[in-house]
C-alpha cells in the first residue's frame, strides 16, 4: 500500500483512518476531520527467555504453530501473548515458519451435548511423533463433547486391548464416569455377532456407560479436531526438548493437556475449556458420576482369561505355573492381568453386589 507506506503506518492502521476519513465525509464534516491518536506503541517487549525458546520452536523440523509458540510462552514462563505477536516477532528476526497447506473445508459441525460427561469422543490418532524414523504410534484422545475439556490424551507403542484398558480407567480416575462414548465402528467397539458386548462393551456396561456410533469420521469432528491439534505440537515439542521413546513422552505430555485445558481459549466457547467445565458444573448440567469405590474395579479394568486349576492344583502364568492351596483340579478360575503387571485368580467372574474372592494373588515383582 503505497499510502500507508508514505505515512508510515501500518495497512489496518491506514485502512481505519480511511473509514473514519469516509464516514465523516458521508456526515458532512469532512473540513473538520482530524485522525485522532492511535494510542501511541502498545508493541510488548518480547522477554529473552521467551525470544530464546521462540527461536528454538520455529527453526526445528518440524516448526512449531504461531499458536502453540505463544502457548509455550505462557505455560513456561507466564507471559500472555497471541499468535499474531509471535508472527511478527518471527518476521522481525526472519525465522518465519513456512506456510502450511491449505486445509479442506470443514464439514457441517453436529450438535453438541449441553451437559458435560453426557457424551465423550474417543479416538486413536496413528503419526510419526517422533519422526519418520520411528514411524506411526498411535495417540490415543478422549474428549467432553460440552466442554471440550480433554480428559485423556496418551501414547502407546501399539492400538491393543492392553492400551485401551489402562486408558480409559485413568481417564475415568481423574475426572468421572460418563454416560456414553462415541466412537467409530471399530472391533474394541462393535461386535458382527448380533446383541454381544466387546470385552471393552461389557467393562463399560459394567459401570453403566455405553456406546454410540459415529458412521463417518467427520461426525466425530471434535476428537477428530483434537488429533490434528497435537499433530501440529506434539512432534515440534518432542523435537525440541530430545523426546524420542512413548515412556519420556507421557508425562510432558499430561502437562501439555492440562496447560491446554485450563489456560488456551477455544475459538467457539469463547473461554477455556475448563471455565466451560466448571460453568456447567455450577448450572447443574453435568450427568458425571464419581469414580465408583468399588471392589471390582481393578478386576474389571484387567485382562481376564478363563482358565483351569491341572490335574498337580497349578495354573499358568506366563512360562511359569503356580501352586494353589486348597483349590481342586479342573476348577475353572478367572485370571486377571493387572494394569501394574500383577497378576490375580478369583473364583467367579465379576458380579454386582458381591465380593470378589481372590484365590491367588501374584505382584509383578514376584513374577
Amino acid at each position: 500500500m503505497a499510502g500507508a507506506a508514505e505515512l508510515g503506518l501500518g495497512r489496518r492502521r491506514f485502512y481505519q483512518l480511511y473509514g473514519a476519513y469516509l464516514r465523516a465525509v458521508a456526515a458532512g464534516t469532512a473540513a473538520t476531520w482530524q485522525p485522532g491518536h492511535s494510542g501511541g506503541n502498545r508493541q510488548q517487549v518480547i522477554p529473552a527467555p521467551v525470544a530464546v525458546l521462540w527461536r528454538a520452536l520455529l527453526t526445528v523440523q518440524p516448526p512449531a504453530s504461531y499458536s502453540f509458540a505463544a502457548s509455550e510462552a505462557l505455560r513456561r514462563h507466564a507471559f500472555r501473548v497471541d499468535r499474531a505477536t509471535v508472527r511478527r516477532w518471527a518476521l522481525q528476526q526472519h525465522v518465519r515458519r513456512p506456510v502450511p497447506a491449505a486445509r479442506l473445508p470443514a464439514p457441517v459441525r453436529r450438535w453438541q451435548e449441553s451437559q458435560i460427561g453426557a457424551l465423550w469422543q474417543l479416538d486413536v490418532s496413528p503419526h510419526a511423533w517422533f519422526g519418520a524414523k520411528t514411524g506411526n504410534l498411535p495417540l490415543f484422545d478422549l474428549i467432553d463433547d460440552c466442554s471440550r475439556v480433554v480428559t485423556g490424551a496418551r501414547l502407546y507403542t501399539r492400538e491393543d486391548l492392553p492400551a485401551y484398558v489402562d486408558f480409559l480407567p485413568r481417564a475415568f480416575e481423574a475426572y468421572g464416569l460418563p454416560l456414553a462414548l462415541y466412537v467409530d465402528y471399530h472391533s474394541f467397539f462393535f461386535s458382527i455377532v448380533p446383541d454381544a458386548l466387546t470385552y471393552l462393551g461389557q467393562a463399560l456396561l459394567f459401570y453403566g456407560i455405553s456406546f454410540k456410533y459415529a458412521s463417518t469420521p467427520q461426525a466425530k469432528g471434535k476428537v477428530e479436531r483434537l488429533h490434528e491439534f497435537w499433530q501440529n505440537r506434539l512432534p515440534t515439542f518432542f523435537a525440541v526438548e530430545h523426546i524420542h521413546t512413548v515412556a519420556t513422552a507421557n508425562p510432558p505430555l499430561d502437562q501439555l493437556r492440562e496447560h491446554h485445558n485450563r489456560a488456551e481459549v477455544h475459538r467457539e466457547l469463547r473461554c477455556t475449556p475448563w471455565a466451560a467445565w466448571e460453568t456447567a458444573r455450577r448450572e447443574k448440567r453435568s450427568v458425571l458420576r464419581p469414580c465408583p469405590r468399588d471392589p471390582w474395579w481393578n478386576y474389571i479394568w484387567s485382562l481376564r482369561t478363563d482358565v483351569k486349576v491341572d490335574f498337580d492344583g497349578t495354573v499358568p502364568v506366563g512360562t511359569q505355573r503356580y501352586r494353589l492351596e486348597a483349590v481342586a483340579p479342573k476348577t475353572k478360575l478367572i485370571r486377571c492381568h493387572h494394569r501394574d503387571g500383577s497378576y490375580s485368580f478369583l473364583l467367579r467372574a465379576p458380579q454386582h453386589h458381591k465380593r470378589p474372592v481372590v484365590m491367588l494373588r501374584i505382584e509383578a515383582k514376584n513374577l
